[in-house]
C-alpha cells in the first residue's frame, strides 16, 4: 500500500511539472507581435531567447528550437521583421 501511495505521488508531482512547462512559444503569443514592439516587450511574451546574433543596430533572434520556432529581426531595439515555423 504504501509503494502505491509512493507512485501516486510521483505520477501527479510529473504531471504537475508537464502542465507547468507550457510553452510560449505559442500562436497566440506570436499573434500579439507588432512591428515596433521594444525587445523587452517581446523578451516578456515569449522569454529570453534561445540564441542571437547582433550587429551595431541590428539584432536577429530565435525562440524554439529546429521544429519550432520564432525568428525575429530588430532593427535599434525594435521588431523589425518576424516569421515562424511549426506553430
Amino acid at each position: 500500500m504504501h509503494k502505491t501511495l509512493n507512485e501516486f505521488i510521483i505520477i501527479i508531482f510529473i504531471l504537475a511539472v508537464l502542465i507547468g512547462c507550457k510553452s510560449n512559444i505559442n500562436k497566440e503569443n506570436y499573434n500579439q507581435l507588432k512591428v515596433g514592439m521594444k525587445y523587452k516587450q517581446v523578451v516578456e511574451l515569449f522569454g529570453k531567447p534561445n540564441m542571437c546574433d547582433s550587429t551595431t543596430m541590428h539584432k536577429s533572434c530565435t525562440w524554439g528550437n529546429e521544429k519550432k520556432y520564432i525568428y525575429i529581426n530588430f532593427v535599434d531595439g525594435k521588431v523589425a521583421l518576424f516569421l515562424n515555423n511549426g506553430l
